[in-house]
């Protein structure tokens, strides 16, 4: 795998552009997970005055899991909410381990977190690349 690959701008957990996006209207959706155990990044003092203005809704869930539960954070725009819905189904499958295609989910959260097409498939690509780099040296 080419280690100078770089995604297209906006792929990539926490680019720090979530709440400017959002606040021009063109990223429906922001989250952030991590083991609650780690949970150090999460922009919550930024997006907190937006919240309280109810210019962005704010969703958390911690969801069990070995060995250490799952905090999500997600942030939607008014009348975006159901994409938090939907994400979160994935996510507590992914905490239980039904998950039965990582490429659909993956792609599908691409699409609610607002990516375009063309960026959620260059990052299916790089994921892709990341796996079999990891396969070989398994």
């Amino acid at each position: 795998m080419d280690d100078d690959f770089e995604l297209p701008p906006g792929i990539g957990p926490h680019n720090d552009r979530e709440l400017e996006l959002m606040l021009a209207g063109t990223k429906p959706m922001a989250m952030f997970s991590d083991a609650v155990h780690v949970s150090d990044y999460f922009p919550e003092t930024d997006f907190a005055p937006h919240v309280k203005a109810g210019r962005i809704v704010r969703v958390e869930e911690i969801i069990p899991k070995d060995p250490y539960p799952m905090r999500y954070l997600f942030y939607a725009l008014p009348g975006e909410e159901w994409r938090i819905e939907e994400a979160l189904v994935m996510c507590r499958n992914l905490c239980a381990g039904t998950v039965t295609d990582h490429d659909a989910d993956s792609a599908r959260m691409g699409s609610l977190l607002g990516y375009s097409d063309e960026e959620i498939e260059a990052f299916m690509r790089h994921t892709s690349g990341m796996r079999a780099a990891s396969a070989i040296k398994s």
